[in-house]
Formats: structure tokens, C-alpha cells, sequence
């Protein structure tokens, strides 16, 4: 496509969300509202009765977010710095409310002026269009945008600048001269992010009773265990999805969790409150081929972390006793899944260690958010503060170390007779475990582990090899 000419002296109006924001602010901020205060739930449908106008002054009058951090698209961005110092007027044209608008042209400093919704009039599509023509005349300005809604303001502008357009507008744009910016992360990898697919690893939990019980030789086990495999793994990418639009203002301030897809704005909220709640119906439709036990458990782990991403994991604490929890439960849901009894030793060395594990976790995410301004801590969300660092090292140490005296109990009762022929090769697993433990420990104190273990441990070399001669100690104690 031809570029629109960037020296004419029209001013140049620009569209805010999707636009120069790479997300919806008024999706958002009533997600802010709704996460800090539930209760505005029984009141949203009084408020949206007036008109959407009305409704996003409501939410802009209870919310305020923070034009500092929202994601805005770099390369327009640049060009409108550029056009201001050549001395282009800038509008800011948004069918968000003024109050918001405000505030970003406020921060960004460069527009000088701004037109909005002002709770009267949603200043959308035709209704923009208008307001323009009643300030710059019919062809008096250009006009950027990004979506199909924009398309009577471009029928009235004179030059046209697409940002990030979707199908549908690429098609009505293409036999007209337009300037197209681009900045976004192709779908599907979004998409694959997003659903934190790497994560159901931890799902592979769900096959653990099986093999520690040695019924390998039974395909519908394997089945079985597949399906719910599938089941729990849906569950936990809608799971995601909610956290991640619950802690959506949080990321954006985190200097790495602002690169999630919803947080960086490469993915829409209105799609992942579609797909979450889709993925949800295919779990339990998946579920309804296993036991009624199975579906128990499913329910549960969906209650509990959805209690978690929305409250449990602002409570000092009771962050990580959930999360080493949602692990236990996950061998639960084997069991109820294909039969198999699971160990009450078992249960007991998995909640040590995942107590553990989730206490690394937190100890990583506070360390670095320690690092990077001590004051700021407990204002992303969590229970904790800079001075708790050594209590968590010595609990999720501690906890560390109660799973492997757990483990050595176990080798030394008469359970272990009945599935290993030679139990005394297993006292080799005691030393690897609490190696590999006493490891993680020291490379979180050093600042060198991510906040994430199961990212650490599949990108780890030593945690590879350790499960390889673990798996070598328990084929050769069955001999």
C-alpha cells in the first residue's frame, strides 16, 4: 500500500484503544474494579441500565489506572513523537470516557487536546466521525485507528493510519492509500503462552500412583489416566487465563510479567472471557467419561485455584499451602480416575516437597521484587515483605528436608517389599533428593533461580540427570 503523506499540517487524530494502547482500558479498569472490590458485581447491571456512556463514567470515577504501564504500541508511538516535533497537532480521539483519556494524554505529553465520551455520548464509530467534521471540517484531518468501527472516521478523513487491523479492515482499506503500523506477536504463539502449555507438565502427576503401584501392564489404565490428563490440563489453562486477567494491572507493573500475552496486549480480554470459560465446558464434558470421583476432584481443583488466583494468593502462607495442595490433588485425581489406591506415604513426601517447591517459588518472586524497590512489595498483591525472606528459606528448606527423611521412612517399612525386590538400592534416591533439593535452595539465596521450578527444572542439565538416575535406582531395585 502507498503511505499517506506524514508533512501535511492537518491535524492527526488518534484512537486510544487498540490503537495507541494495545488493549481495551475500559475492559480492564472494570476488571481492576471487580478484583479489588467483588461487591461491585451486584451493582454493575444498575450502572449499565444508563447507557454505555453513562456506565464507563462509573467504572472511571471507582478505577484509575496507571497510564504508565498500560502497553502502549511502540512503533506509532515513535511516529507521534516525531509528528509533534515537526509541530502536528495531536488529537486524542477515544470513545473511552474523558477521564481516562485525560490522564494518558496527560502522561505521554504530546496531544493538545483531547475528545472523548463525557457519560452523555459514547463517542463511537458515527458519533466520532461527526464530532470530527464538527471540529476540523470534512476531510480537515487524519485519522488513526485500528478496528471496523473506525472505518466512517476514515470515510471522513483525509489521510488514513491502520494500527494492528484486523482482517476484515485490511480488506476494506486495501484500494485505499493507508499507512499501516504493525506490532504484535503472531496468534497462535500468543495463544500457546497464554494456556501456559509447558505447564501441564505438572499434570503428569496424574499418572504417578499408577506407576508407583507397578500396573503397567493394563492399556485402559493408560487411557484412563490420558483423559483425565486432558481434563485436568483444560482446566488449568482456563485457570490461567482467569489469573491472568485478575492480575492484569499487577503484571503490567512487573518488569517481567508484563510480557504475558493479555498484560501486553497481544491478545484481547473479550477472547479470554470466551476461551476460559470454553475450555471449562470441555474439561467437564471430558470428565463425564471417568468416575464421578474423577469429576469430584476436577471440581475441586477448579474451586480452589480459582479461589487462589482471586484471594488465597494475597495471604501470606496460605499461597503456598494451596499450591502444594493443588499438587497432592492432582495425584487424587488419579486415583479417582482409574482405581489405583494411592499411598498414604506418597501423599505424605508430596506434600512436604510441593510445600517446598511453592515455598521456592515465592521466595524467587520476592527476592527479585525486593531487589527492585523494597517499598513497592507489598503493593503487588502478596502477603509478604522484604523481612520474611530468611523465615521463607528456612520453611520451604525445612519442608525440603522432611521429604526426604519421609522417603527414607518409607524405604525402611515393610510397604516397600511389596513392589521392590531389592528396597536397599533405593537409599540412593535419599542422597539425589536432597542434592537436587539443598541445590534449588542455594540458587534461589544466589538470585539465580527463576520464580517459576518447573521452568527450572525442564531447562536444568543436573535435574535431568538426577531424574534419570533416580529412574535407573527404582527399574533396578524391581529386579
Amino acid at each position: 500500500m502507498a503511505e499517506t503523506s506524514t508533512t501535511a499540517p492537518r491535524p492527526l487524530c488518534v484512537d486510544l484503544d487498540g490503537t495507541l494502547v494495545k488493549t481495551d482500558t475500559f475492559a480492564q479498569a472494570l476488571l481492576l474494579l471487580i478484583r479489588t472490590r467483588p461487591a461491585t458485581l451486584f451493582f454493575l447491571p444498575r450502572w449499565a441500565v444508563g447507557g454505555l456512556a453513562a456506565f464507563k463514567r462509573r467504572i472511571a470515577q471507582k478505577i484509575t489506572l496507571d497510564p504508565a504501564v498500560l502497553p502502549y504500541h511502540s512503533g506509532l508511538l515513535t511516529f507521534l513523537h516525531s509528528e509533534r516535533e515537526k509541530g502536528r497537532e495531536l488529537i486524542l480521539a477515544t470513545a473511552s470516557d474523558a477521564l481516562p483519556a485525560h490522564a494518558i494524554a496527560a502522561h505521554l505529553g504530546f496531544f493538545s487536546d483531547v475528545i472523548a465520551s463525557d457519560g452523555q455520548t459514547n463517542l463511537k464509530a458515527t458519533r466520532k466521525r461527526d464530532a470530527l467534521i464538527a471540529r476540523f471540517g470534512e476531510k480537515g484531518f487524519d485519522y488513526a485507528g485500528n478496528a471496523s468501527d473506525d472505518l466512517p472516521v476514515w470515510d471522513a478523513a483525509q489521510g488514513i493510519i491502520a494500527v494492528n487491523p484486523c482482517a476484515p479492515v485490511r480488506r476494506a482499506l486495501k484500494k485505499r492509500s493507508a499507512r499501516i503500523f504493525e506490532d504484535r506477536t503472531p496468534k497462535p504463539a500468543a495463544w500457546l503462552k497464554a494456556l501456559r502449555v509447558h505447564h501441564w507438565l505438572k499434570n503428569m502427576l496424574i499418572f504417578l500412583p499408577m506407576f508407583l503401584a507397578h500396573e503397567l501392564t493394563t492399556p485402559a489404565l493408560y487411557i484412563k489416566a490420558a483423559i483425565a490428563f486432558l481434563a485436568f490440563s483444560l482446566t488449568a489453562s482456563a485457570i490461567y487465563i482467569f489469573n491472568d486477567l485478575f492480575d492484569l494491572h499487577a503484571d503490567q507493573h512487573h518488569p517481567r510479567k508484563r510480557r504475558r500475552p493479555f498484560a501486553a496486549g497481544d491478545l484481547s480480554l473479550l477472547a479470554a472471557a470466551v476461551v476460559a470459560p470454553l475450555l471449562v465446558v470441555a474439561s467437564l464434558s471430558i470428565a463425564c467419561f471417568l468416575p464421578s470421583a474423577f469429576m469430584t476432584v476436577l471440581l475441586i481443583y477448579l474451586a480452589a485455584t480459582t479461589l487462589y488466583s482471586w484471594r488465597f494468593k494475597q495471604i501470606a502462607l496460605l499461597d503456598v499451602m494451596t499450591l502444594a495442595g493443588l499438587f497432592a490433588l492432582r495425584i487424587f485425581a488419579g486415583t479417582a480416575a482409574y482405581g489405583i489406591e494411592t499411598s498414604t506415604w506418597l501423599i505424605a513426601f508430596s506434600i512436604f516437597l510441593f510445600f517446598s517447591l511453592a515455598m521456592v517459588k515465592r521466595y524467587a518472586e520476592l527476592r527479585e521484587a525486593t531487589q527492585e524497590n523494597p517499598e513497592s512489595v507489598r503493593g503487588r498483591g502478596r502477603g509478604y515483605s522484604a523481612a520474611d525472606l530468611p523465615l521463607l528459606a528456612g520453611f520451604g528448606a525445612g519442608s525440603g528436608c522432611v521429604s526426604v527423611l519421609v522417603l527414607a521412612l518409607y524405604i525402611n517399612s515393610e510397604k516397600v517389599v511389596q513392589f521392590y525386590k531389592t528396597p536397599a538400592v533405593l537409599w540412593l534416591l535419599c542422597p539425589l533428593l536432597l542434592y537436587w533439593i539443598a541445590r534449588v535452595w542455594l540458587l534461589a539465596s544466589r538470585g539465580e533461580l527463576s520464580d517459576d521450578p518447573l521452568d527450572f527444572a525442564a531447562r536444568d542439565p543436573q535435574t535431568w540427570l538426577i531424574g534419570a538416575l533416580s529412574a535407573a535406582v527404582l527399574i533396578f531395585g524391581s529386579l
